[in-house]
């Protein structure tokens, strides 16, 4: 009979016979590896006092991923980003970035390091299947906007000794190394030191992302790269039209060439939200208050956070704002589907960065996404390369690939 290793996760127990009792659906899903390409939770491991392990509730304390509900929506782990927002192009920008970086990567090892049996670092394709036979949570680190790089993109090197295995070169503005998706033209895709750090990706075995890029850096990387590309949380520009999103051209493109493209759920990719500068500017008043966290007690990081959601949900009743269902975001999934097959698409909800969708607000309700899909004949080899297949042949072509 199938185990469920989440019950494991969840309890520290053995993994528990599946019985005959059970949805197939929810047994099927719990059968399989399931990742998440773009998880922003290493973020929520600076604040003084919150624990991965301890579960959380998102009305609360704004977080999406935690050891308890990963166990009940069955995710067994995945790509954890090293997230800098896009600074000055200065030297002490370059320098503050390239520091909080490093600091984060460290914060995620760390993580390992003080629960070895609930977590363990992953490098290669083949250690996810290793790690969750051993109901561990499976641990990819990826970087999310190169920025922190600076001028020297051999610094890419120390982050792949450090377990870097994927890479994404911009974030909403333009950077050194290209143009975003979300900016205006400056290059006309990547720079020449952009070139230099996706050739280097290449000889080191790590995945080129073209998430938050432009179009025309997705083509150039994808042209450039001897190894598959992956756009770890995008979605689909003929569902909804905005810049985050990529065409249909395009995500063919990127599957002819080995790739995949990870659905994203956040709100503003998914469906039209009107413009209102006085909530925007309450609202960036309102994330102010969580500058310094890192500084605070746990106390007072935990009474703000509590200010800062109470503070959000009063928002969203002073200004009505749409948001997006499961429907929503499963129309991307199911388009993406349609369009080259499950064998090219997956999951990158970006949990704990914005993601998450009436329905759907946290990594705990991703069975439904299983359930959706059994119910239209999904087999269970197809879920597999869904859940996870796609990005571990990604992983393993990048690493074949490599020079050094």
């Amino acid at each position: 009979m199938a185990m469920t290793r989440r019950m494991a996760l969840v309890n520290g127990a053995a993994a528990l016979a599946v019985t005959a009792a059970e949805a197939k659906p929810s047994a099927l899903h719990r059968r399989l590896i399931c990742l998440d390409t773009h998880l922003d939770t290493p973020a929520d491991l600076a604040r003084p006092g919150w624990d991965v392990t301890a579960r959380h509730a998102h009305d609360t304390d704004m977080t999406q991923v935690d050891v308890p509900r990963m166990g009940d929506g069955g995710l067994d782990g995945g790509f954890w980003a090293i997230f800098t927002p896009q600074g000055p192009l200065t030297p002490q920008g370059m320098m503050a970035a390239r520091d909080a970086a490093l600091l984060r990567a460290a914060q995620i090892r760390e993580m390992v390091a003080a629960h070895p049996k609930t977590f363990e670092l992953a490098f290669v394709a083949e250690d996810a299947a290793r790690i969750a036979a051993r109901n561990k949570i499976i641990v990819y680190q990826s970087i999310e906007n190169a920025y922190p790089l600076g001028e020297d993109v051999s610094l890419l090197r120390g982050f792949y000794k450090l377990g870097v295995r994927m890479v994404g070169p911009v974030h909403f503005r333009n950077n050194q190394f290209g143009d975003s998706a979300t900016d205006k033209k400056q290059f006309g895709g990547l720079s020449p030191r952009g070139r230099e750090l996706a050739t280097l990706a290449n000889d080191l075995g790590m995945v080129l992302d073209a998430s938050h890029a432009s179009d025309d850096v997705f083509d150039q990387m994808a042209e450039m790269s001897r190894a598959p590309i992956i756009l770890s949380h995008s979605g689909c520009k003929s569902v909804f039209d905005h810049p985050r999103n990529i065409d249909d051209a395009r995500i063919r493109k990127l599957a002819a060439k080995g790739g995949t493209i990870q659905i994203n759920s956040y709100n503003a990719y998914l469906i039209s939200v009107p413009s209102n500068p006085e909530r925007d500017k309450e609202r960036r008043a309102l994330f102010d208050k969580l500058d310094g966290l890192d500084a605070m007690t746990p106390a007072q990081a935990a009474a703000t956070v509590r200010e800062v959601a109470a503070g959000t949900k009063a928002l969203s009743t002073k200004y009505v704002t749409p948001r997006a269902t499961i429907d929503d975001f499963m129309k991307h999934v199911t388009h993406a589907l349609e369009l080259v097959g499950p064998e090219h698409v997956g999951i990158g909800c970006d949990w704990d960065g914005g993601g998450g969708v009436i329905g759907m607000e946290d990594v705990a309700a991703i069975p439904q996404i299983t359930d959706r899909r059994v119910k239209l004949g999904y087999t269970e080899a197809q879920l597999s390369n869904f859940w996870g297949g796609n990005v571990l042949r990604v992983l393993s072509a990048a690493h074949a690939a490599r020079k050094v």
